[in-house]
């Protein structure tokens, strides 16, 4: 009963979310200005992925139809 109940109560705080927007903790900065940027970026900022870190996916992987070249080292099993 009392794994049960841990078990209960810990599904209940991982369901838990973060609402409010992130902040440092007292007593912390944020990382330095990043080199010949013009300003501080904050939390939301940093968070952010690039173009390069995150690409957008293509769901059409061939536009017309192709035959398929041979392929050398496609071999059948001995």
């Amino acid at each position: 009963m009392r794994l049960i109940t841990v078990l209960a109560l810990s599904a209940a705080l991982c369901a838990c979310g973060q609402k409010a927007d992130l902040e440092p903790v007292a007593g912390q900065t944020l990382p330095p200005k990043p080199f010949g940027a013009e300003t501080q970026p904050d939390a939301q900022d940093l968070l952010a992925l690039d173009p390069q870190a995150a690409p957008d996916r293509s769901v059409e992987l061939r536009t017309r139809s192709e035959e398929r070249e041979d392929d050398p080292f496609d071999l059948p099993p001995e």
